[in-house]
């Protein structure tokens, strides 16, 4: 249908037609001339109107411009609406005959234009009509090829082309079903993990990870697999910090399967180097871990309550709440558990090198890439580097917990040998850190030695006064020991005769050999597999054995008894001058013998009052308290050589305090000043002063303006007093002179013990401080037998009447004139009293054995004493004859001739003494004044006497005079 608008019916430059007006034909296409006929009457007005263009398009304008809005314009209800209110016939016609021109003129407008467009239509309307006949063809053709296509379907296509599609979703689902098999297996991967996990197969886990990983990536595509991916990751950072914890684990108990598997993990995440720094992370943190968790244990275990104060503590102040008796039990749990560690660490590197070994020449299998290898040789080498340096920050962590155990308890209350055990598990210790990485453990040494110098101050002063009370109560009865006792025999001196000992510390292991050395096994290949350093002492100390008390005083045995024999038939000649001159001059300063050999007992004749019994040493109770002791520092000073000097000090206190409590009992008498016979050498009385102002502390009342600083005090002891139950003024027991023999001889005998302890006291000693050892040993050790002199001088100087003797010599008539053949009655007074001490040493010998040395002394003792006598009697003489000085000569030689039969001391003691002031009777008066000078020995009265008596009646007074102001101006030193 063709709709002819308005503006189709307009003409250029004239306005729209009114709607009203127009034409609106919707006419099918063979009918459109019928419809467009106007009607007869149409026709008829039409032609009526004027054909004038101009006034056919003048009409057209006058119509009004509302016609020209739109379709849905009402022009009836207008046209009603402008009707007037009162209508005139006339008008209206004249109206309705205006709308008439004016719609036939718009009507004719309308079908000129029709008349002029009607060429193009009809052409137009031949198109459609081919186009309809072209269409109704291509139908038909469309027809056939459907029905020939369908019979195509059901015949060939259908069937073959299903089996294609089908082949193809086929091929496409299998390789569906794939991946979801591999999806369902990468899902079902955590349970696998989690159990290889459990059987700590971590580099198997890691393995299958990285593959699940790799898989993983290959199938990214799908929704599922991104959750999967994310899992995969932290089940590896999963598998890294079990990995990380089965590496801590090593760190106490080294296994080389779970090493390896650990190490292998970590090659295959390639974290070599990571795990090392780890690995020396978790070594410190075990090492705090173990030692907190072995002293909080037995600081928990003897609190005895369930407290958690304890675990909140920090480990320096968890060590000061370690009880006394757990103590040790609780330093050999920490170092054994530190042990551990330490081999841990040590089979770690062991396992390193051999590993680097097999990696360094490779299988002819093996085909490693250049990168491959330079990065093995750079994770071999800082692994190397850091496991090298790892040991001395291990060791100096193990010190540095150690040494807060040590210092956190005050050791001076401990029992010595529970210290000797902490010293030796310590030194032990030290051994380990030594063979551990070449450490001379110099905190650990610092602190054992602040500790042993504290607890061996507050040892040694117990000591000390534990000495002190052993003094005072000593009766100085012998103690009954076998007649083959050796120091070695003790308990305390075992240390010195083992040859591999419980606990060798470091600075003795370095004064062994080196061969010896090499020979050894060290700690770590001893106890590489089983077994524990720190367990071995508590072996040692129940193995140890004594037996050195004789089951009576007197023990005998074939050896001597055959030495008795032979000493029967010895003549007198057999004994050796150069042994008697040792006994007898004893201004020598030569050590007596350390032993009784077989030449020395075949020497002893009758004054040796003991021959019936063995030679065992003499010495006391107390004698033996102090060579324990003396064994016990040793030891102390064997495990730990910094405090060497410390120790060795007080060892020679120990022995100054002995001798000096001896010299006080037996030795101290105001009459050695005015005895002029030398009892104590320079040496001795040097060596006394110095014990008196070092070690003697001086009573409050003797010194009491002086207040000494607090420390000398301590270190100081007051001197001891002699029990009262030894008495020293009984005549009977020739003064105490068993007691006296006793306890000089058991001094002897200790500096005896001493003088064998010089050399390996020396090895031990610093070489700075060698020389108080030296000074120690050259003036005080070998002035113990120098003590025998002043104190046996006592008992001389008691035993026999010297004043009754004088009385009697001053009875005697000397200015006779005829020579005498009779001596007089004081000599044979005076040899009966020989005979009487000589009976009385053989009573006192019964009890205790006099040795040789003693006996001499004695005998040496009284003989000077009778001789000096003889002088004093001689020089109190008023008047004397040369018939009198031969009288003189005569008593002295029957003196000296029954003296000899008595004792085999020779020569005799003072024989010039006597025999140059008789003979000096006879001297002119210059060979008196160069008598004078030269025999100082005399004193003055004696000198003048001769002056006086012997020359009086040859010289002039003048002379006399000269002679005695010569006396009077010789200063004579007293000896």
């Amino acid at each position: 249908m063709i709709r002819v608008r308005p503006s189709q019916v307009t003409r250029a430059g004239s306005p729209l037609l009114p709607s009203c007006l127009l034409l609106s034909i919707f006419i099918p296409v063979g009918l459109l001339t019928d419809t467009l006929a106007p009607s007869q009457e149409e026709l008829r007005e039409l032609r009526e109107q004027p054909i004038d263009p101009q006034a056919e398009q003048e009409i057209i304008d006058s119509i009004e411009e509302v016609y020209f809005s739109n379709d849905a314009f009402d022009m009836v209800q207008h046209e009603l609406e402008k009707l007037p209110p009162e209508l005139n016939l006339q008008e209206l016609e004249e109206y309705r005959d205006k709308l008439k021109r004016q719609q036939a003129a718009v009507s004719k407008k309308v079908a000129d234009l029709i008349l002029e467009k009607q060429p193009a239509y009809v052409k137009e309307l031949e198109r459609v009509t081919a186009l309809q006949t072209n269409l109704q063809l291509a139908a038909v053709i469309c027809t056939n090829a459907r029905r020939q296509l369908g019979v195509a379907k059901e015949g060939f296509t259908g069937a073959s082309l299903g089996l294609l599609a089908n082949q193809r979703r086929r091929h496409l689902l299998t390789g569906l079903l794939k991946s979801l098999r591999t999806i369902k297996t990468l899902q079902r991967t955590d349970v696998r993990l989690s159990e290889m996990l459990e059987e700590e197969d971590y580099p198997g886990a890691i393995q299958l990870c990285l593959e699940c990983q790799k898989a993983a990536s290959t199938f990214k595509h799908y929704s599922c697999i991104s959750e999967l991916n994310s899992k995969l990751q932290d089940t590896l950072e999963q598998i890294e910090e079990q990995l990380d914890v089965a590496l801590s684990k090593t760190c106490k108990h080294f296994d080389v399967a779970h090493y390896t598997k650990v190490q292998l993990a970590y090659t295959l995440l390639g974290k070599t180097q990571t795990a090392m720094d780890q690995l020396h992370m978790h070594f410190t943190q075990a090492i705090h871990n173990t030692v907190f968790q072995v002293v909080l244990g037995y600081v928990e275990l003897c609190a005895g309550n369930a407290d958690t104060k304890f675990q909140k503590m920090q480990y320096k102040d968890l060590c000061t709440h370690i009880t006394l008796d757990s103590y040790i039990p609780c330093l050999t749990d920490l170092c054994k558990a530190l042990w551990e560690v330490m081999l841990s660490y040590h089979r770690t590197m062991q396992w390193h090198e051999e590993h680097d070994n097999m990696e360094t020449s490779p299988g002819p299998g093996k085909c490693v890439s250049g990168t491959e290898l330079s990065d093995s040789v750079v994770d071999r080498s800082y692994v190397k580097k850091k496991l090298e340096h790892g040991l001395t920050r291990i060791w100096q962590d193990v010190q540095l917990k150690v040494k807060a155990y040590i210092l956190g308890t005050d050791m001076s209350n401990f029992k010595y040998d529970d210290f000797i055990v902490v010293l030796d598990v310590i030194s032990r210790l030290m051994q380990v850190g030594e063979e551990f990485c070449g450490s001379k453990s110099e905190v650990l040494q610092e602190s054992i030695k602040w500790q042993s110098v504290n607890y061996f101050k507050h040892y040694h002063r117990a000591r000390l006064e534990e000495l002190r009370m052993f003094l005072e109560n000593e009766t100085w009865e012998l103690c009954p020991v076998k007649s083959n006792f050796n120091i070695a025999q003790l308990h305390e001196f075992k240390f010195m005769g083992q040859c591999r000992s419980p606990s060798v510390s470091p600075s003795r292991q370095a004064a062994s050999s080196t061969g010896l050395a090499q020979e050894e096994l060290s700690l770590f290949q001893l106890y590489l597999l089983e077994g524990n350093p720190f367990e071995m002492h508590i072996e040692h100390k129940e193995e140890e054995t004594e037996d050195v008390l004789a089951s009576n005083g007197y023990e005998s045995d074939e050896l001597e008894k055959c030495v008795y024999q032979d000493y029967d038939n010895d003549s007198d000649s057999d004994v050796p001058e150069e042994l008697k001159q040792d006994y007898v001059d004893e201004q020598t300063g030569d050590a007596p013998l350390k032993s009784v050999s077989r030449e020395t007992i075949r020497s002893k004749k009758k004054s040796d009052y003991n021959l019936n019994k063995a030679n065992a040493p003499i010495l006391t109770n107390t004698t033996l308290n102090v060579i324990r002791l003396v064994g016990k520092y040793m030891q102390m000073m064997n495990i730990l050589k910094p405090i060497a000097f410390d120790v060795i000090h007080c060892v020679s206190q120990l022995f100054d305090y002995y001798l000096y409590a001896v010299y006080t009992f037996f030795g101290r008498n105001d009459m050695y000043e005015s005895s002029s016979l030398g009892l104590i050498s320079s040496r001795l009385r040097t060596t006394l002063n110095r014990i008196q102002e070092s070690l003697i502390e001086v009573a409050a009342g003797e010194n009491a303006g002086v207040h000494g600083a607090v420390e000398e005090r301590k270190e100081k002891v007051p001197s001891p007093h002699l029990s009262q139950l030894v008495v020293l003024t009984n005549s009977g027991t020739l003064y105490g002179l068993a007691q006296r023999v006793v306890a000089t001889e058991s001094l002897v005998f200790l500096a005896e013990q001493f003088e064998s302890l010089q050399s390996h006291l020396d090895t031990m000693m610093p070489a700075a401080k060698k020389p108080f050892l030296q000074q120690f040993y050259s003036q005080t050790v070998s002035t113990a037998s120098e003590l025998r002199k002043p104190i046996y001088w006592i008992v001389a100087a008691r035993a026999i009447d010297y004043e009754q003797m004088l009385l009697l010599m001053a009875g005697v008539k000397w200015d006779i004139r005829e020579i005498m053949s009779q001596h007089n009655v004081y000599v044979d007074v005076l040899l009966k009293e020989f005979e009487q001490f000589n009976k009385r040493l053989a009573d006192v010998s019964r009890h205790v054995r006099i040795p040789l040395p003693v006996s001499n002394v004695l005998w040496e003792h009284c003989i000077r004493l009778a001789n000096r006598t003889l002088v004093e009697g001689y020089a109190n003489v008023k008047k004397c004859s040369n018939e009198g000085r031969a009288l003189m000569q005569l008593d002295f030689q029957q003196f000296l001739m029954k003296l000899e039969k008595l004792t085999d001391l020779r020569p005799i003691p003072d024989k010039e003494f006597v025999e140059t002031y008789i003979k000096a009777y006879y001297l002119t008066e210059n060979d008196m004044e160069q008598f004078i000078k030269n025999h100082r020995e005399y004193s003055m009265k004696q000198l003048a006497n001769l002056v006086n008596v012997c020359l009086g009646s040859h010289i002039n007074k003048k002379a006399r005079q000269k002679l005695l102001a010569a006396i009077d101006d010789i200063d004579r030193p007293k000896r």
